[in-house]
């Protein structure tokens, strides 16, 4: 293409020269040379110019190429890396939270409508040693969280306030807080 685009502009310059250096311009002939030699070498400027903006276009086309290639490497490098990113957050939140995994494996085995051993029940029970106020609002963040997941009102009472599904007067003071703060707020 570029051996071709040379040619051309070269043939072009010589058509156009030589006639009027080398050709008498009193003679009919030699004045009818000048003008076929005058039109090839426009004609061969006009396809060299056709053949420059053909080339200008495709080294357009081949940057846009380029810049696809380019924009979709960065992108796969980057999905890659957020996935492995991911999974290395994911395994270490596995690592440091061994009670949440006893969590779930408890509320996969756990059925609403059993008891619980009271092992499990102080396993999983936080012990409330600050003030009242704050153990409400961290009983009523976790609660909302355990609702969030779609914990059953038992489960989450058991949960929350350590007391099994029942009658007893703990339970039915926890279902009250449960209510107040879960329903009612």
């Amino acid at each position: 293409m570029q051996l071709k685009l040379f040619v051309l502009s070269a043939s072009s310059v010589v058509l156009w020269l030589t006639p009027l250096a080398a050709l008498d311009k009193k003679l009919d002939t030699h004045k009818a040379l000048q003008g076929v030699s005058l039109c090839a070498a426009i004609a061969c400027s006009v396809v060299a110019g056709n053949i420059a903006r053909e080339q200008s276009e495709q080294d357009e086309i081949e940057a846009m190429k380029a810049k696809a290639i380019k924009a979709d490497t960065i992108d796969e490098i980057s999905t890659s890396v957020y996935i492995s990113q991911q999974q290395r957050q994911q395994e270490a939140e596995q690592i440091l939270n061994p009670r949440e995994q006893l969590e779930r494996l408890l509320a996969l085995t756990y059925d609403g409508e059993e008891e619980s051993e009271p092992i499990a029940q102080k396993q999983l029970a936080e012990p409330e040693q600050n003030d009242s106020q704050n153990a409400e609002s961290e009983r009523a963040e976790r609660a909302l969280q355990l609702k969030a997941k779609g914990w059953g009102k038992a489960k989450i009472i058991l949960e929350v306030w350590g007391v099994s599904k029942g009658g007893s007067p703990k339970y039915k003071a926890a279902e009250s807080e449960y209510k107040r703060l879960i329903e009612g707020g």
